[in-house]
This record gives structure tokens, C-alpha cells and sequence, in this order.
């Protein structure tokens, strides 16, 4: 059975996108639940002209973001925190601090679009990498640097 997906779904598509799925799970989870609806023909007219409209303004947000990574590309961050002797840091740095020295830099990004190549958090002294997803197809990288107060 064909479906369209209204919101993305991990492990099945994304968004507005039309995937073939078996029956029950379509009729008994999908559609009840929101997550998509009957692929009839008149709905694939529609999807199609949304998909159009939608298109344009995609590229449009895709150039912003491309836009915001050159931004970024040049960009280190030097985050300070109280540590012992040892390099080891009292709590950890994580996306919160990372966004909050960027608002200081001028740009303003939401912390739930960092990730950090280590983990959720760095609980050391050093230099560490960020992933700023900005879109979907964009993906900036920023060097930051944890520094003993």
C-alpha cells in the first residue's frame, strides 16, 4: 500500500515523502496515529502541486544555511571551564555552551542542532568538533577548544 508520510518517521522516510508500506501496518498505526495518509490519486495531485511550491522555498532556506556554514567554517571557539590538576573539568561543557559562545560570535543557533563529535558532553581539556545541522543537506563544522579558568 502506498502512503504519504506527514511527518518524517525514523526508518521509513521523511516528510511528504510517498513510500509503499504493508496494509495492516498502513490501516492500523500509520494513518490513525497522523503519521500518514491514503496515497489515492487525487492525494498524489495535491502532494505533487505542495511538492512544487514547497520546492521553491526549500532551495531558498538550503542557500540561508549554506550562507550561515561559510560563516561558521572559519570560526574557533575558546570555551573556558574550572578544572582540577589533572585536566580533568568540574561538570562538563556541552551544546549549551557551545551555542551560548556563538551568540557571542554574532550567530545565533539552537542547541538542539549541535552535536558534539565525543559525545553529548566533554568532561576534559582540549580541542573537540561540532556539527551544526543546519539543514538537512547542510552540515557546518566548528573546532572548539576547552581552556582551564
Amino acid at each position: 500500500m502506498e502512503i504519504i508520510l506527514k511527518q518524517d518517521y525514523n526508518g521509513l522516510g521523511d516528510k511528504d515523502e510517498i513510500v509503499s508500506v504493508k496494509d495492516g501496518y498502513a490501516r492500523n498505526f500509520l494513518i490513525p496515529q497522523g503519521y500518514a495518509i491514503l496515497a489515492t490519486p487525487s492525494a498524489k495531485k495535491v502532494h505533487e502541486e505542495n511538492t512544487r511550491q514547497r520546492a521553491h522555498k526549500q532551495e531558498k532556506i538550503k542557500k540561508e544555511a549554506e550562507a550561515i556554514a561559510e560563516d561558521l567554517s572559519g570560526i574557533k571557539l575558546n570555551i573556558g571551564a574550572k578544572t582540577s590538576s589533572s585536566g580533568k573539568i568540574f561538570g562538563s561543557v556541552n551544546t549549551i555552551q557551545i551555542a551560548e559562545a556563538l551568540k557571542e560570535k554574532g550567530i545565533d543557533i539552537d542547541r538542539k542542532k549541535i552535536s558534539i563529535e565525543e559525545g553529548d558532553q566533554v568532561k576534559e581539556v582540549g580541542t573537540y568538533k561540532a556539527f551544526i545541522k543546519l539543514h538537512k543537506e547542510v552540515v557546518a563544522e566548528i573546532e572548539f577548544e576547552v581552556k582551564a579558568e
